[in-house]
């Protein structure tokens, strides 16, 4: 996403956790803040790209955080999968000094940004994506606006619980197709064109079957599948107990304790 933004043009200061995430960009335009806070300083909209509620209260609200740098008009904008009720705390603290704040979450990894496909899942004020927008169009297509702050976030929550299921049920049919004596690859194939494929299914067939990259992907899976049902259950919403159930197994056997909190 950043490499996409400064190759649009726009000024960019860059922040990490890890300097080390901060070298690709050493032979290009983007600045380097030394501070959450000074990169507030110097933006007009801030990108917030952590892993979880936790980590994005830290960068915004501590002493040295990007809300005491940032300029009135401003708007912060949250990538990070993260609960719709952080999103409201966080924009609560931010309207008290004139910024506003999106919830963008994405979905499609770095290829897709790269290819300027990106999916962005967006919740919040119009006049604040307005503001956004033409730095989302270097990475994203489309950029889906589901309505007030946290919608956003309640669609990748969705997202992410059914493509926690649906590894089972792709597992389960790479597997059904060798006691069939099928060629995974070929069904694979079929799948990519037929009604019964997934985004799960495509992944396992491009990492030729390997889960090394799922497994190392299950705390956050785990994560979102925890934070889903538990805004389901402060919304008095009924469970979709068969896709939990598949989603549980997923984590089971990826390494996770599948331990999803009882409704």
């Amino acid at each position: 996403m950043a490499q996409q933004i400064v190759g649009g043009g726009f000024p960019l200061t860059l922040w990490a956790r890890r300097p080390e995430t901060l070298e690709p960009y050493e032979d290009t335009d983007a600045s380097v803040a030394s501070t959450p806070a000074e990169l507030g300083a110097a933006s007009d909209v801030v990108g917030v790209c952590v892993t979880g509620d936790a980590d994005v209260e830290d960068v915004l609200w501590r002493a040295d955080g990007v809300l005491q740098g940032m300029s009135a008009g401003g708007v912060v904008v949250l990538h990070s999968t993260i609960h719709p009720d952080t999103c409201v705390r966080v924009a609560e603290q931010a309207a008290r000094r004139g910024i506003g704040v999106i919830d963008a979450p994405v979905s499609g990894g770095g290829g897709a940004a790269l290819r300027r496909k990106l999916l962005v899942m967006v919740g919040g004020e119009p006049e604040h994506l307005a503001l956004c927008r033409p730095v989302f169009d270097t990475f994203a297509d489309p950029v889906i606006h589901l309505g007030p702050l946290g919608a956003g976030q309640k669609a990748k929550l969705v997202n992410n619980l059914i493509f926690t299921a649906l590894v089972t049920v792709g597992l389960e049919t790479f597997a059904f197709a060798d006691e069939l004596g099928m060629d995974r690859n070929a069904l694979a194939q079929v799948l990519s064109h037929g009604s019964g494929g997934s985004q799960a299914a495509a992944i396992l067939a491009r990492s030729g079957f390997d889960t090394t990259g799922l497994r190392q992907a299950v705390k956050n899976l785990d994560k979102d599948v925890r934070i889903v049902l538990d805004v389901a259950r402060g919304m008095q919403a009924s469970e979709p107990a068969h896709i939990v159930e598949l989603a549980t197994g997923t984590l089971a056997t990826l390494g996770g304790d599948g331990a999803v909190p009882a409704s």
